[in-house]
């Protein structure tokens, strides 16, 4: 038989309001250095596209959303596949350990192929 003098807690979850500022697609980005238009800019935890030339200094457009063809290491690469940045080679793998998310692949690589088509963010 159930216990009615059994009190109840009830938690209160705060309210968060949040402020509209952009769709998110595209980020204005200070270049500490010169980024060319198309270049890829390696940012925190994933990648992102110049869409314009943003001298050292300056603040420019950079996406975080689409397909791009990128310069890929050696491999076959599925569709579908997660994909990563090496900053160091300047290409996208499938290898995560000390690389940057970059997205999935929407096109298959060839072994021998040297771009991959990913869809970045």
């Amino acid at each position: 038989m159930p216990d009615n003098n059994t009190e109840q807690t009830v938690v209160e979850t705060p309210v968060v309001i949040a402020e509209y500022t952009q769709a998110g697609d595209n980020i204005d980005y200070a270049a500490a250095e010169k980024i060319e238009y198309m270049q890829v800019v390696p940012l925190a935890d994933r990648i992102g596209i110049a869409l314009e030339n943003i001298a050292a200094g300056d603040t420019g457009t950079v996406t975080l959303t689409g397909a791009f063809k990128l310069p890929a290491a050696d491999g076959a690469i599925e569709v579908g596949a997660k994909v990563y940045f090496d900053a160091a080679a300047g290409k996208v793998t499938t290898t995560a350990t000390d690389n940057i998310p970059a997205g999935y692949a929407i096109e298959p690589k060839a072994a021998a192929a040297a771009s991959v088509v990913v869809r970045i963010g």
